[in-house]
């Protein structure tokens, strides 16, 4: 198993449709203002956040159960900033969409940029052949709120690509989150 170069990466996107959209260098800077940076890394791309975030209260006094999730744990907000608030976490997905190739698994790890200030990213892995906008999960580990930025940099994806084909994918065992197009919620 090897881990892919930006080379890869790129041809992957621009001529098979790994990751739409595609950002083929790494953008450090938008209308002359400094953001966290997104796009092809050396081995690595580093996405995006969309600006739909579901961020968690307890006003119901849900419980948090994965098999039976409540929706009424959280509140949806569009906005080009997310607060999350202290010792709490929200939900977002990513701006792109990813077509993982057969022999392919990939990692979601966050930014450091976002470790450092006490906000984690779950690392999540893409199985082989799924599909879809990636549910990122931010936790904020400090008792402060949190801010979390649209459209700008917030975990970097990772490819390797195994020496043999899985016998079956992501999308033989008709996977319960294959082909997700928003923020999507646990399911059992």
């Amino acid at each position: 198993m090897s881990i892919k170069s930006d080379k890869w990466i790129i041809d992957q996107s621009e001529n098979h449709q790994l990751i739409s959209p595609f950002e083929p260098t790494q953008i450090r800077e938008l209308n002359g203002e400094k953001i966290v940076s997104y796009g092809v890394s050396s081995y690595g791309y580093d996405v995006r956040c969309a600006n739909e975030f579901k961020i968690f209260t307890n006003t119901h006094s849900a419980i948090v159960d994965p098999k039976e999730f409540d929706p009424n744990s959280f509140i949806d907000v569009t906005a080009d900033e997310c607060i999350i608030p202290p010792n709490s976490f929200a939900l977002a997905r990513t701006v792109e969409y990813f077509r993982i190739p057969r022999s392919v698994l990939t990692l979601c790890l966050g930014k450091s940029t976002y470790a450092r200030c006490g906000i984690i990213v779950n690392v999540t892995p893409l199985e082989p052949e799924w599909e879809g906008h990636v549910t990122l999960e931010f936790s904020n580990t400090t008792n402060l709120p949190a801010k979390i930025y649209a459209n700008e940099g917030v975990a970097q994806m990772i490819f390797f690509e195994s020496d043999q084909v899985c016998e079956t994918s992501y999308k033989d065992r008709g996977g319960k989150y294959q082909g997700q197009t928003g923020v999507t919620l646990p399911k059992t």
